[in-house]
């Protein structure tokens, strides 16, 4: 169902901030509701302006502490766009050149190591092996740069490097390493001084700065805050957010040592909002052509089109590029929209982890203006833009149901089928799949929704040469037949959810 949600388009500025008769507040709030997610802070710009910063839930349960625009949450993988900007700075200094190889500036790593470009690190081409993934890895203690490295030195590389693409933190602890040395100073104090002090962030820092920031210990008051009634400084405090496991125990913060420049950073929405502000234009990187290095897509030497550069996917919707991740306890999400019709970008920031915001975020950004939506019925489909061709994204489709031993049982290529008809079709292509354990116990309760099984994922290409990903949303299929709350129903959603997002993203 392609639809247009205004008989006039709504435009930047408008005071109607609801899509498809849902407001904001109500989208985040169901989706808060369905992912169990304590505590969220929301920040929107529509450039030059940060109009909305919106807590919503409790940053911390125990404490009892409100998500608010002052939170401070890891920040998780948009911690690489830190590291980036910290990259470029130097190139433009004059400290380093990106076809500098990492043997240039750490002789103590493995020789094949040696040659690895500084961009190759930055794009994640270079095939160096994770060092998160190995088992003596622990991201809760202090970590030296020698001993991460010991992790992985003598493990082979993925690939020759500047050939694949697979997301490494190692790539990025050698670009900390690198910039450390060619900027003379720790990777701390260059980005805190370049960036956070620059850009005069008042709500952003590294793991081992938030003592520095001034909030009361509210377990001594019976988790009620006092000092704000004698103490001005206490007033809108700034508090870093709280994750509880499924015990009620306290997650630790991940040492920044152990993710240095890949999550490290702790910030406030509103700030990443600023920086990512400061980062669209010249403020932080200066020359045009130099951002493109790191916020374009590139290719590879065979030819394919790489959209995505240290951590950041792009899309084919105009100037649409995001940035997300989790680390232990918490996700984060950035999008922007970099048009200049349209020029917003929508942070959310969670102490949920494992929450993967690109749908519910480009909602948000819908409610801003009809041109950022997905011209999609988004309340009755879930809805994912790919970075991918659509014929890329349906092999890797295929590929994930298989590592899953989901059987797949059918498949309609209907641009296929429409050529063999004489006629023409964008790619267009339907895998029907499922498991009878799973399908079985919703029949079992009413077997009329079996006119709604198997599960089915689409895929397609639109007129402007976008990938799109979409399934009919499972709880608002099973309502249908009054089984909303049967406990399969969130575990299919949350299985597709994850299907479409392995499916359409180079991360």
């Amino acid at each position: 169902m392609n639809t247009r949600e205004h008989a006039t388009m709504k435009m930047r500025g408008s005071s109607d901030i609801s899509y498809l008769g849902q407001a904001v507040d109500s989208m985040i709030y169901d989706f808060m509701r369905e992912h169990e997610i304590p505590g969220l802070t929301l920040a929107i710009v529509q450039a030059p302006y940060i109009p909305r910063v919106v807590g919503y839930g409790m940053s911390d349960e125990k404490q009892r502490r409100l998500a608010s625009p002052n939170t401070m949450w890891p920040a998780g993988h948009i911690s690489q766009a830190f590291a980036a900007v910290a990259v470029m700075q130097l190139y433009e200094d004059g400290r380093l050149d990106l076809s500098d190889t990492v043997g240039k500036w750490i002789q103590e790593v493995p020789e094949a190591w040696k040659e690895i470009e500084i961009l190759q690190l930055l794009r994640h081409a270079s095939g160096l092996p994770d060092y998160r993934f190995q088992q003596d890895f622990n991201p809760y203690r202090a970590w030296a740069f020698g001993e991460l490295i010991d992790l992985v030195q003598a493990l082979p590389l993925h690939f020759k490097p500047g050939t694949e693409v697979m997301q490494s933190a190692t790539n990025f602890l050698l670009l900390t390493e690198i910039v450390e040395r060619a900027g003379e100073q720790s990777y701390h104090d260059f980005v805190t001084k370049r960036q956070i002090q620059y850009l005069s962030l008042r709500h952003t820092g590294f793991a081992e700065d938030l003592g520095r920031f001034m909030h009361e210990d509210v377990s001594l008051t019976e988790n009620v805050h006092q000092l704000f009634k004698k103490d001005r400084l206490y007033i809108d405090p700034t508090e870093p957010a709280a994750s509880y496991d499924g015990e009620g125990g306290l997650i630790p913060r991940t040492d920044s040592s152990a993710l240095r420049g890949f999550s490290d950073i702790w910030a406030s929405a509103q700030d990443i909002s600023f920086w990512d502000i400061g980062l669209a234009g010249s403020v932080l990187i200066h020359e045009p052509e130099n951002r493109a290095k790191v916020y374009a897509p590139w290719e590879l030497p065979d030819g394919r089109v790489v959209p995505a550069v240290a951590g950041w996917q792009f899309y084919k919707h105009r100037g649409l590029m995001d940035i997300k991740g989790s680390v232990p306890g918490y996700s984060a999400f950035l999008s922007r929209f970099t048009d200049a019709k349209e020029l917003v970008c929508v942070t959310l920031m969670a102490n949920k982890e494992g929450i993967d915001f690109t749908n519910l975020g480009r909602r948000i950004a819908g409610a801003f203006g009809d041109l950022l939506s997905t011209n999609y019925d988004d309340n009755k489909l879930y809805l994912f833009e790919g970075q991918l061709p659509a014929e890329e994204s349906v092999e890797r489709l295929e590929k994930e149901l298989a590592g899953r031993e989901i059987p797949v049982f059918a498949k309609f290529d209907h641009a296929q089928n429409a050529k063999d008809a004489g006629l023409e079709l964008r790619p267009t292509t339907v895998l029907v799949f499922g498991s009878p354990k799973v399908g079985t116990g919703l029949m079992q309760a009413d077997q009329s929704i079996s006119l709604e099984l198997p599960l089915r994922i689409s895929i397609w290409e639109d007129e402007a040469g976008s990938t799109w990903l979409a399934f009919p949303r499972i709880p608002r299929m099973a309502a249908e037949y009054g089984l909303e709350k049967h406990p399969v129903v969130g575990k299919m959603e949350r299985l597709m959810e994850e299907l479409v997002r392995k499916a359409g993203s180079v991360y």
